[in-house]
């Protein structure tokens, strides 16, 4: 029988509080998750009692569940709260936000700051005309007033959407464009990799392309010019003293957020998702899945335009300290993060597998060059964590440490499957479901299969991060078809996966053509608008190619007029990419082939050539207008893995 890499001891498990809980629920600790599938509104109930929801619960039923619709099931049909006063239940001299720059830069939000500054942003968005319902839109690296930003549109009842300065302008007009947003936060630079990313002219592009703006502030991030339509964070701020942060009362389903779909087949999806559903659920994910505890310092790597964002903020409900982070997390070098840990004393590290993986290719021990005293959680996500992974985080990092593997995406704002800290670690698998969640895999027609056989991940049971729906979707015929169509009934994350003896899962990808590099969803028509506006080529297909432990961005193109893909074209291509989507979508490998298949209604088959290229089977084949164009993809020289350090092209 395979043993565990780390379990707790029957001491640290009885500390926890997913331990507590299981106290509170009245059942065995082991039988947790069973129960609250079971009794999903007891469980519901209990989150909101447990951890001190601050709001009015009211008298009504924790669910309405439809048992046939999942979609239709509310949570707390008649409570009311505001997100942000839980979020800001502190207000004291500890430390809420601590950022970290590449050049070393510290700055420090205690929480009484922290309301300060919300109570400026609040005021000055009263006066801009935000009401609740109205959009804000954030263009920001991850910084401390990206967080007060949300917190004030929150505390009105605003609806906040972010997405990081390395988007281009085309990337940004697609998403903000569709909300509308009365008010942008912008930024005029960035930092990456030791060196300083300019982007003001990008500014001036997007706010002419956003007639709903009635007002643009500039968080600057080095003095300078302004654009001529934008105001100074302190000048937005200094006309209002600070005050007590007034909190409106909202309903439970107010929308809070709106997040972005990868943009696969045409302008990305805006998501809504509800104040309420993200505080409960993130208060089961933060709390009882990651254990964090009040005054705990909390790190996750990621940009303003990653659900991860959006996850880490809500670890101030906790009333955990968050340690933020905007740059390469290889700046000087492979340590920064793990610099990062000893300096200010981090509980929970979150990283993406690929991380985890370039420490170990790298060769760096971080046990022999670290203290990591303070660090009892490391969360991996992004992308599936190997069994190579596992091991090298406890054999080089440390032995004694809760290793938390979690997928869920940005559909959710969350987790469907995590971690346990009342439970053993398997190397390469995600420990269980998260509890409510009543997770399985099943195969084409939806029946379950048994553990060790991969299928489509489901869930089936309503949970209350299910999105209020897309934006401009109103009778949500897109959003049923994109989570519920495909099993009736269930919820449909489309990952392939499997459920393992012990009770985990091993998540083997994206059962899509979405590409995911880095841990990252993105779609491919951005990349496909910004390609074939090139006169040289006549259209062109993505794929993300499983490499190296990760997933790298490959590119065809069928050339206009025979015209020849050389090195200048394939440069002009990438930077193209580059600048207007972002770096994440450039292609690793740009090649050049007579056709591209497609389906009889002229649909490109993004997951056919996927499957050629991995050398799986194609099962579609036969609904192919040219089935013989799959030819052109099968072996390619450039596809194989090469020697290190030659040159894959």
């Amino acid at each position: 029988m395979e043993q565990p890499l780390w379990a707790p001891s029957p001491g640290q498990a009885a500390a926890t509080q997913m331990a507590a809980f299981a106290d509170a629920a009245g059942c065995p600790l082991d039988q947790l998750h069973q129960w609250s599938v079971n009794h999903r509104e007891d469980f519901w109930d209990l989150v909101w009692s447990h951890f001190g929801v601050v709001g009015h619960r009211g008298d009504g039923p924790a669910m309405i569940q439809v048992e046939s619709d999942l979609a239709a099931t509310t949570f707390f049909p008649v409570a009311t709260l505001n997100y942000a006063e839980n979020l800001l239940q502190r207000n004291d001299h500890h430390p809420a936000l601590i950022f970290c720059g590449e050049d070393n830069a510290t700055r420090t939000l205690t929480w009484a700051q922290l309301h300060h500054l919300v109570s400026q942003l609040q005021q000055g968005l009263a006066a801009a005309g935000v009401k609740p319902g109205d959009r804000v839109a954030a263009w920001l690296p991850n910084i401390p007033e990206a967080y007060a930003i949300m917190l004030a549109c929150a505390s009105l009842g605003a609806v906040f959407s972010s997405v990081s300065p390395d988007f281009g302008t085309d990337a940004v007009i697609d998403r903000f464009g569709q909300i509308e947003p009365k008010v942008l936060f912008c930024t005029n630079g960035y930092q990456y990799g030791g060196k300083r990313f300019d982007v003001t002219d990008k500014v001036s592009q997007v706010i002419a392309a956003l007639p709903s703006l009635r007002q643009v502030v500039m968080v600057a991030d080095t003095q300078g010019d302004l654009p001529a339509e934008a105001l100074s964070l302190d000048d937005f701020c200094s006309a209002h003293p600070a005050q007590e942060v007034a909190f409106t009362p909202l309903p439970f389903d107010h929308p809070l957020y709106i997040l972005y779909s990868s943009g696969t087949t045409g302008a990305p999806k805006c998501i809504i998702h509800r104040a309420g559903g993200l505080l409960l659920k993130h208060l089961v994910e933060h709390r009882l899945h990651c254990d964090v505890r009040p005054l705990d310092r909390v790190f996750y790597f990621t940009t303003t335009g990653w659900m991860m964002w959006n996850w880490l903020a809500a670890g101030l409900a906790a009333q955990a300290t968050l340690i933020l982070y905007d740059g390469s997390p290889f700046h000087p070098d492979g340590q920064r993060l793990f610099d990062l840990v000893d300096a200010h004393q981090i509980t929970l590290l979150g990283v993406s597998a690929k991380f985890i993986d370039s420490v170990n290719n790298a060769e760096l021990r971080p046990i022999a060059t670290h203290r990591l005293e303070s660090l009892r959680t490391v969360c991996s996500t992004g992308s599936p964590l190997s069994a190579e992974g596992f091991h090298h985080v406890y054999t080089d990092w440390k032995p004694d440490l809760h290793v938390a593997s979690i997928s869920g995406g940005t559909d959710l704002c969350g987790c469907l499957v995590g971690g346990n800290p009342a439970a053993p670690v398997f190397a390469g698998q995600i420990q269980g479901a998260v509890l409510g969640q009543d997770m399985a895999v099943v195969d084409q027609e939806g029946h379950s299969v048994a553990p060790g056989q991969q299928g489509e991940l489901v869930c089936r049971s309503p949970f209350p991060t299910m999105p209020l729906g897309f934006w401009d979707d109103p009778e949500n015929l897109r959003y049923h078809e994109t989570y519920f169509a495909r099993f009736p009934g269930y919820w449909h994350q489309g990952d392939f996966a499997e459920q393992t003896t012990q009770g985990g899962f091993i998540i083997h990808g994206r059962s899509d053509a979405t590409l995911n590099p880095g841990g990252v969803r993105m779609g491919t028509a951005e990349i496909y608008r910004i390609v074939e506006a090139f006169t040289e080529v006549t259209e062109s297909l993505v794929i993300g190619q499983q490499w190296e432990g990760d997933v790298r961005v490959v590119l065809f193109v069928v050339t206009a007029n025979q015209a020849a893909l050389d090195d200048d074209l394939i440069q002009r291509l990438r930077t193209a990419v580059r600048t207007g989507a972002s770096p994440r979508h450039v292609p690793a490998v740009v090649i050049s082939v007579p056709d591209l298949p497609r389906t009889r209604s002229g649909k490109l088959v993004e997951l056919a050539v996927r499957n050629v290229v991995e050398n799986r089977p194609v099962t579609n084949a036969q609904a192919l207008a040219n089935p013989e164009a799959l030819a052109h993809f099968q072996n390619l020289p450039a596809l194989q893995p090469t020697p290190l350090g030659s040159d894959p092209r």
